[in-house]
C-alpha cells in the first residue's frame, strides 16, 4: 500500500465516484446515496421563504446547551417570525450521528440544523445527506474570508463548502497546579511524555491523588488522542494511505502508554470523562478537549493549569491534532427550512456569537474578527489554546476517512490499556482490519 494522494483531492474523488454503498459495511452510518444525490448541488433559494419554524439538533458539546439557548434567543429576537427549536439529540457526537442516521432511513423527523463531528461529516457528504452551503453563504453574504483558514477549510471539498465550523477544538494538557508545586514541579506541562514520566513517581508521592495521569476515555477519544503519543515517537495511525500501527514506532509509543497503566502504575484510564475524574481531583494531570477547558474551571475546587500537548523522544513540536464539529444542513428538508437553516447557522457564528460560545467552553473561537478581550481577561487559559492552533497537525487519513476505524482502534487501545494485551499483536491486527477496510471500501475509488 505505498499510494500516496493529497487528502482534498481524495475527498473530490470519492465525492465524484461510484460506489459509496459499500462503505456502510465498516459501522456508523450507511453511505448509500439518498434520492437527493444527483440535484443537491443545484439547489436555487431565489424567491424562497424562510421557515417558520426549524429543529436544531445538538448534543451541546462542551456542555454548551445554556450558551445555545441564549444565541437562539437572541435569534428570535432579531428573526421573530423563525422559532428555533433546541434539540438534544444525543450525549455525544456518536449518539447525535446514529439519531441523524435513522431520521434519514425513515425518511421523517430529520432536523433542518445538525451537528456533525470531525469522523462522521465524511459520511453524509458522501452520500449527499447534506447539502452544499455555497448559494446560500452567497445569498446570505456569510463572510466566509473572516473564518479562520485551517478551520473553514475542512469542510471545503469538491469545490464546495459543506458545513461551518462550530465546536472546534484540540486536546490541551490539564494539570494540577496545586499537586504539581507540592511536588516540587515546574508550573508548566511536560515537554515530552518522557519527562512526564520522570515527573510522575514523585506526583503520586506528594499528592495523595489515585493516579498522576488519566488517560482519556477509548471510545470516542482513543484514535483521537492517541494520534499526539504515536506521532511524538515518529509513529502514526497512517502515512498517507500506508497504515503504520504496527510500526516499530507505533508500537514503542503504545508500549510506553501501556507501561504508564501496568508496568509503572502512575496511570488510569477513564471509564467516561477523563475532564471529569481530573477535576474531581482522581488525577494530576490529563488530555481534554479545549471545550471542556469551562466546566474543568468551574468544578475543579484546585488551580488549575493547562499547556500544550507534550511531544515524544522523536518529535517535540506538531504533535496535536484537530478536531471537533461542525454544523450541516440536511438535503431531505424543504428549501424553506433549509434557509432559515442558514439563516441561524450565520448567526450562530457571527463573531459576537463564537465569541460567547468559546467564553462558555473553551472552544476554539472560529472568527478572526471575534473580540476574544473580555474574554480573555476572565480566562486566559484559552489563550493557550488558540496558541496551539500554530502547532497543529492534520489527523492521520486512518482515522478521519476509513468508515468505523476510529471504533476499531478504540477496541485495540481497550485490549492495550485496559487487558494489557501484547501491543505489538494488537497493532498487527489492527493494521489488518484498517487495510481491509482501505482495500475494500477506499481504493477502489483512487485512481492511480
Amino acid at each position: 500500500m505505498s499510494f500516496t494522494l493529497d487528502r482534498r483531492f481524495f475527498l473530490t474523488l470519492a465525492g465524484a465516484g461510484a460506489g459509496a454503498a459499500a462503505l456502510s459495511a465498516c459501522g456508523g452510518p450507511s453511505t448509500t446515496p439518498g434520492a437527493a444525490a444527483t440535484t443537491v448541488a443545484d439547489i436555487d433559494f431565489s424567491g424562497v421563504k424562510p421557515a417558520a419554524s426549524i429543529d436544531f439538533w445538538s448534543n451541546h458539546p462542551g456542555k454548551s446547551q445554556d450558551v445555545e439557548k441564549s444565541i437562539i434567543e437572541k435569534f428570535h429576537a432579531k428573526y421573530p417570525d423563525i422559532k428555533v427549536n433546541l434539540v438534544t439529540a444525543g450525549a455525544n457526537y456518536e449518539e447525535i450521528a446514529q439519531k441523524f442516521q435513522t431520521a434519514q432511513a425513515a425518511k421523517s423527523g430529520l432536523p433542518s440544523l445538525v451537528v456533525l463531528s470531525d469522523v462522521w461529516w465524511f459520511r453524509y457528504y458522501l452520500n449527499e445527506s447534506i447539502i452544499p452551503l455555497d448559494s446560500l453563504v452567497k445569498q446570505l453574504d456569510v463572510k466566509l474570508d473572516d473564518f479562520r483558514t485551517s478551520l473553514v477549510d475542512d469542510y471545503k471539498y469538491d469545490g464546495k463548502q459543506w458545513a461551518l465550523p462550530y465546536g472546534r477544538s484540540t486536546p490541551l494538557f490539564y494539570y494540577n497546579k496545586d499537586h504539581f508545586a507540592a511536588a516540587g514541579l515546574p508550573d508548566r506541562a511536560p515537554a515530552t511524555w518522557q519527562e512526564f514520566a520522570g515527573w510522575a513517581p514523585k506526583l503520586k508521592a506528594a499528592s495523595g491523588a489515585q493516579y498522576a495521569f488519566m488517560h482519556p476515555a477509548l471510545a470516542g477519544y482513543a484514535g483521537w488522542t492517541l494520534q499526539n503519543n504515536l506521532w511524538g515517537e515518529g509513529g502514526g495511525w497512517s502515512k498517507e494511505w500506508d497504515i503504520t500501527c504496527d510500526s516499530a514506532e507505533s508500537v514503542a509509543a503504545l508500549q510506553a502508554a501501556q507501561d504508564s497503566v501496568y508496568k509503572d502504575a502512575w496511570a488510569g484510564v477513564s471509564s467516561k470523562e477523563s475532564a471529569d475524574d481530573f477535576a474531581a481531583g482522581l488525577a494530576s494531570a490529563t488530555l481534554s478537549s479545549t471545550g471542556s477547558l469551562i466546566g474543568i474551571l468551574k468544578s475543579a475546587k484546585f488551580n488549575v493549569g493547562v499547556g500544550f500537548l507534550p511531544g515524544g523522544s522523536k518529535v517535540t513540536s506538531g504533535v496535536c491534532p484537530t478536531g471537533g464539529a461542525g454544523l450541516g444542513i440536511p438535503s431531505g428538508v424543504t428549501k424553506e427550512e433549509q434557509l432559515a437553516a442558514a439563516m441561524f447557522l450565520q448567526f450562530m457564528t457571527e463573531p459576537e456569537n463564537t465569541a460567547a460560545f468559546s467564553a462558555a467552553t473553551g472552544y476554539m473561537p472560529t472568527r478572526t474578527s471575534a473580540d476574544m478581550t473580555a474574554v480573555l481577561a476572565k480566562t486566559p487559559q484559552i489563550k493557550i489554546a488558540m496558541d496551539q492552533l500554530a502547532v497543529t497537525k492534520v489527523q492521520d487519513n486512518a482515522r478521519a476517512f476509513l468508515p468505523g476505524a476510529d471504533q476499531e482502534m478504540a477496541k485495540a487501545a481497550a485490549k492495550i490499556l485496559t487487558q494489557e494485551a501484547d501491543v505489538k499483536a494488537t497493532m498487527t491486527e489492527l493494521k489488518a482490519t484498517l487495510e481491509g477496510i482501505y482495500t475494500k471500501d477506499v481504493k477502489p475509488k483512487l485512481k492511480a
